[in-house]
């Protein structure tokens, strides 16, 4: 007797047809809250991890207002003449 196969259910067969491209784009990327990644990032940049630099090319996407905040703190953060 052969044993049976294994297969993995991905949905209804027309939806992922029309949607193989975006769903393997989907699964490259994760939306989580920046409070969870700053102390991460943070305690990594303080250990001088060497990894970070495998992602210092990566770029990311921040929302309009935080980019804003950035710019502002940048600005007033350096040492004045």
């Amino acid at each position: 007797m052969r044993s049976p196969q294994l297969r993995i259910y991905h949905g209804p067969g027309e939806e992922l047809a029309v949607n193989a491209t975006t769903t393997a784009v989907q699964r490259q990327n994760v939306t989580l809250p920046l409070a969870d990644v700053l102390p991460l990032v943070g305690d990594a940049v303080r250990s001088e991890r060497t990894w970070l630099r495998d992602f210092a090319d990566d770029e990311i996407t921040i929302s309009m207002d935080l980019y804003e905040v950035l710019l502002a703190y940048q600005h007033y953060r350096r040492p004045s003449a």
